[in-house]
This record gives structure tokens, C-alpha cells and sequence, in this order.
């Protein structure tokens, strides 16, 4: 059960343009939340995260089914994967990880036209029962703080990889 996500996921499907998309637009990555821009993909902290560091990586192109994407593009994803989940590791020092994708709406995808891969930090105990019996979420930390202690992290694996 997420019930804090609930105003969100009853107006995800009304939206008329890509959250993705969108975000991916902007120039200003901090006001876009994008960590890192890659060739083909690009990694973003997700808006309503279920604990600190949660983020997402999703492809510029706006595509809805994996099995249409080019292997470049499927290759790039999974090498931002583990360049997130070492700076996660260094950063946050989590206990585990969530990793997936929700591929279609009757799989959970909040946006199911643009597929994107979930990247969540877990440590024991971070599911209480305060979302059960109260309907409420406890982050320890809002957006900015969790931008700010990522963003230097993946700003100094793009400039080792520029010639």
C-alpha cells in the first residue's frame, strides 16, 4: 500500500503531456530534478519517492514497450544503472535495493506510455506503519536535499568519462 501517492496516481492518467518528456525539456537540471544526462537515457529523482535516493532512469525517446528499444539505448540504460547504485551505495549506504520497471497500467505503472526503471534504496525497517494507520509518508529528507547530495556524485562520473 502507498496511500501518500494517492493524489498522484488518480491524476497521472489525466496529464496530457509526458512527465518524462517534459522534464527531460527543461535545461535546468536542478529545477528537472535530472541527475545525469546520458546519450540515450537520463537519471531523475522521482517526485514522490518511497525513501530518500529514490530515482528513476528513462529514455529521451517517448516509448511505451521495452522490447521496441534499440540495444544502445537498453545497453546505456543498464550502465546508468550501476553507475546509480555504486553512488547510492557511497551516498546513502543502503541495505538493498528495489530495482524494476512497471510496464503497462495494470502492472503499476504510474506512466505507462514512457517505460523508465525504478531505482529504490531500502533499508530494514523503512516500510513503518505510519502509511497503514495514518496515511502518512515519512521521508527523512525533501528533493533538494537528496538533488544536492546526489548531483556532484553523478557530475563527476560524466567529467571522468569526457576526453
Amino acid at each position: 500500500m502507498a496511500p501518500w501517492r494517492e493524489a498522484y496516481v488518480r491524476n497521472v492518467f489525466k496529464m496530457k503531456e509526458c512527465i518524462f518528456c517534459e522534464a527531460a525539456k527543461i535545461a535546468d537540471d536542478r529545477q528537472a530534478l535530472i541527475l545525469f544526462r546520458g546519450e540515450h537515457n537520463f537519471i531523475v529523482l522521482n517526485k514522490y519517492p518511497y525513501t530518500p535516493g529514490h530515482l528513476m532512469i528513462a529514455p529521451y525517446r517517448h516509448l511505451a514497450r521495452l522490447e521496441d528499444v534499440p540495444a544502445e539505448m537498453s545497453n546505456e540504460m543498464m550502465d546508468l544503472l550501476k553507475l546509480s547504485l555504486r553512488i547510492l551505495r557511497q551516498v546513502y549506504r543502503p541495505q538493498g535495493f528495489n530495482v524494476g520497471l512497471n510496464l503497462g497500467q495494470c502492472a503499476g505503472a504510474g506512466v505507462a506510455y514512457h517505460y523508465h526503471l525504478h531505482v529504490i534504496p531500502r533499508w530494514s525497517g523503512d516500510a513503518n506503519f505510519m502509511p497503514l494507520v495514518a496515511k502518512t509518508k515519512v521521508v527523512i529528507e525533501d528533493l533538494e536535499t537528496t538533488f544536492n547530495r546526489l548531483y556532484r556524485y553523478f557530475q563527476q562520473e560524466k567529467a571522468k568519462k569526457k576526453p
